[in-house]
């Protein structure tokens, strides 16, 4: 095909393994890297390239695609991948990093002499194996025609929001678009909370709001994951999406406002990871509204 490419995707967890897949699929030549080798290595059973460090991942690649944990995990593997970079590479950074770690990437990105492209994703894992997520994007017109076939291969749609991916125009959109999501999904939680509390039958609840403003489809998508115990494999983790309300709350802090239901899910959220349900779908934040000794599903 005459726009393949060689593709570097540092972190396979749940959105980069999927990306990483949908990328060789598409035929790019995709090599990938992530801290735990075992995540990766199943992998090698779709052409990917599994690199033993960061380095031997973007040797040679034409983009450099980052899907990490934070801001501060996707600096420091850029870093170790230093030596390797060659200057003019294109580097779509696609991980939830928030506004100041934005700033850093890209800083390291002048650095580096790397084409920096902001572009978080908005979607869970179905979408992302699918190749259907969302691209929030930003950067330069020049060289989108050599990052677009990437964004293409990962994502039914691109919207792009600037021309400079260090102002962080499409972080700031992803933190606004994950307020939503992660406020609807406690309140999903609280919603069957209380209806247990109360010994109300959730489908009344759903049967009531059918069809009308209220119903949601991502509502009832959520609650069934809680009803029919299928918190594992997680779409959204929730450790994960407690890291995002931080951020999210940061941002509001930074720009004046107070976000109390930010705030309050992040406290949910987190509780919910100390109580060991980190690794399970966001909607385990519902059970947060338990004691520890008292946890019912």
């Amino acid at each position: 095909m005459t726009d393949q490419l060689t593709v570097s995707v540092l972190g396979t967890g749940i959105m980069g393994a999927a990306m990483a897949r949908n990328l060789a699929r598409a035929g790019h030549t995709v090599r990938a890297w992530n801290r735990s080798r075992a995540k990766a290595e199943p992998l090698a059973g779709d052409g990917i390239v599994v690199a033993g460090t960061p380095a031997e991942a973007v040797e040679g690649a034409d983009v450099v695609l980052t899907m990490l944990y934070d801001g501060p995990a996707a600096l420091d593997v850029m870093r170790q991948a230093a030596a390797a970079l060659r200057p003019g590479t294109a580097w779509v950074q696609s991980t939830t990093a928030g506004v100041e770690g934005v700033a850093e990437l890209a800083a390291f990105a002048r650095e580096q002499d790397l084409v920096f492209y902001d572009a978080p994703v908005l979607g869970t894992r179905q979408p992302a194996e699918a190749g259907q997520l969302l691209v929030l994007a930003a950067g330069p017109v020049d060289g989108r025609h050599k990052v677009t076939p990437v964004l293409d291969a990962v994502g039914a749609r691109t919207v792009w929001t600037g021309e400079d991916g260090a102002e962080g125009s499409a972080t700031r959109l992803k933190l606004v678009a994950n307020s939503w999501v992660i406020a609807t999904t406690n309140a999903m939680g609280e919603v069957l909370a209380l209806s247990k509390a109360l010994d109300v039958d959730p489908q009344n609840f759903f049967d009531a709001i059918a069809g009308g403003p209220l119903d949601m489809g991502y509502l009832r998508a959520k609650s069934a994951l809680i009803l029919d115990d299928k918190l594992s494999p997680p779409q959204f983790a929730v450790s994960t999406a407690a890291k995002d309300a931080r951020l999210i709350v940061e941002a509001g802090e930074r720009g004046g406002v107070r976000l109390d239901v930010a705030a309050a899910s992040a406290e949910r959220l987190e509780r919910a990871a100390a109580q060991g349900h980190g690794d399970e779908d966001m909607a385990a934040a519902y059970f947060a509204s338990f004691d520890e000794g008292h946890l019912q599903s």
